[in-house]
């Protein structure tokens, strides 16, 4: 059935991915345990009202049933509302006509005498007056309502909702002519999740905290549940991990750096601490571990439902492998800590460049992940001279099934990558994962490799081109 799905109007590169990766979760797509789960094309279909720009909030979709839309719209946090939708028009008259020929058998459950109902009166591009939305409600009296007015606990919600017709909305997308939808509402978006978890509450923070709501959507992506295990391999402060264990998952995370997952800033502000700010279930374990020389033992595979991470890519803070300068170049060979030091001692460290640290992200992933876990982490895409950077890193055991990019300057993004494991992890999948890392090192821009990343986004264009204005 078709379902009108209105989105909150930002990240408009997120909306979709999000969508789908809840439909899916919630069974838009079957049974994600049959054979075949791996090579379905779990992409819904869209399409938009007349006359809408693609960057418009209102979408139609195809769903299976009305209760995977409830879930979709009550979780997700770009979703503003699914309706069912009873009649859309360029004005009022052409609404009435649509609504009178919607099937009365889909209308009357909803409009009995033991029912309480609400309408809701919303615009998009402008804002109508009390008086206007009053108006409105009024010009409703053809449809035969027969229950009683309820406006704070409804056993059913309605939805008039209308956009400008002015073809440039105030750097709204533009919308052609005006158009009229009428529908009952099949759930809606809790926000208020959004500021209960803002950054300025957090007990404990770091320079990387990571957004509240990029948090949860990153989440969403990855699909955390109840039963699913997450894991975090750059935990930092554990912002993301607040959010999966939000969504009922088990959360475990990893730091190289020790003063971070073991001590914070004392025993009340630390990553624990974050966690019974909000009475979430305690991470089952936090590490000091290095990505670059993971800690599991041999043999150990398949163990987390999903994994996600912001990268250390070096545009606030750079990446850093144990080792030293010192060992990592051989003048000082390998020893081992006295135990009389080892509360105390805070290991060498050496710069990770991104290329290296997404390569142990993609094999972590490829060993760690079950199958169809997700891995979902932050990419940089840099803009040289208007062009933009869009060859992503690959892995054969997975496949690249969405990309969200947020701009962060006029050079400089961030895309959201979101993989799927298809494949089981084999010596021979490995070989071919470090022959695409060749590859994909190989055709990058040189501020990859040179872990530069800093210096490109933050100096002047100008400067780099060896142009001077006096």
């Amino acid at each position: 059935m078709w379902y009108l799905c209105v989105f909150y109007h930002r990240l408009l590169d997120y909306r979709i991915p999000e969508f789908e990766s809840l439909a899916d979760l919630f069974g838009a797509f079957g049974d994600k345990r049959s054979s075949d789960f791996n090579t379905q094309d779990k992409v819904l279909q869209w399409r938009l009202p007349k006359h809408h720009h693609p960057d418009s909030p209102f979408h139609f979709v195809h769903l299976p049933y009305e209760d995977v839309a409830r879930k979709i719209a009550n979780r997700s946090i770009l979703v503003k509302g699914i309706y069912e939708l009873w009649g859309e028009g360029n004005d009022f008259e052409e609404l009435e006509e649509a609504v009178k020929s919607y099937p009365d058998e889909r209308k009357l459950p909803y409009l009995e005498y033991e029912s309480t109902f609400k309408i809701t009166v919303d615009s998009f591009g402008k804002v109508l007056s009390l008086q206007e939305q009053n108006e409105r409600i009024q010009g409703l009296s053809y449809i035969p309502f027969k229950g009683r007015v309820n406006l704070k606990n409804p056993d059913h919600n309605f939805w008039l909702m209308e956009t400008d017709e002015n073809e440039t909305n105030n750097g709204l997308p533009p919308v052609v002519k005006r158009r009229i939808f009428f529908g009952r509402e099949i759930g809606v978006a809790d926000r208020k999740l959004i500021p209960m978890y803002q950054l300025k509450t957090r007990n404990y923070l770091g320079p990387t905290a990571m957004d509240a709501e990029m948090a949860f959507l990153m989440a969403n992506q990855a699909q955390a549940a109840p039963g699913k295990l997450v894991y975090d391999p750059f935990v930092g402060t554990g912002s993301i991990l607040v959010s999966a264990a939000h969504f009922g998952a088990m959360t475990m995370g990893a730091d190289i750096d020790i003063r971070v997952v073991r001590d914070g800033r004392g025993p009340d502000c630390n990553v624990w601490s974050n966690f019974k700010q909000y009475g979430l279930p305690m991470p089952i374990g936090l590490l000091r571990a290095d990505n670059n020389l993971p800690p599991w033992r041999p043999g150990l595979k398949e163990v987390f439902d999903g994994i996600i991470c912001d990268p250390p890519y070096g545009v606030r803070a750079g990446g850093r492998k144990s080792g030293g300068r010192k060992l990592l170049k051989g003048i000082v060979s390998p020893y081992t800590v006295p135990d009389d030091k080892r509360a105390d001692h805070i290991p060498s460290t050496a710069a990770y460049t991104l290329v290296e640290c997404v390569h142990d992200l993609l094999d972590l992933a490829a060993r760690m992940l079950i199958m169809g876990g997700r891995l979902v982490f932050f990419y940089p895409v840099l803009r040289e001279d208007g062009s933009v950077e869009t060859h992503f890193p690959e892995h054969p055991c997975f496949k690249l099934v969405a990309t969200s990019e947020q701009m962060l300057s006029s050079r400089y993004s961030r895309v959201l990558l979101t993989m799927v494991k298809t494949s089981l992890y084999t010596e021979e999948l490995a070989l071919a994962a470090r022959i695409k890392h060749l590859e994909f090192r190989e055709n990058h821009l040189k501020w990859l490799e040179n872990g530069n990343l800093h210096s490109s986004v933050f100096s002047p264009a100008d400067a780099e081109s060896g142009d001077s204005k006096p």
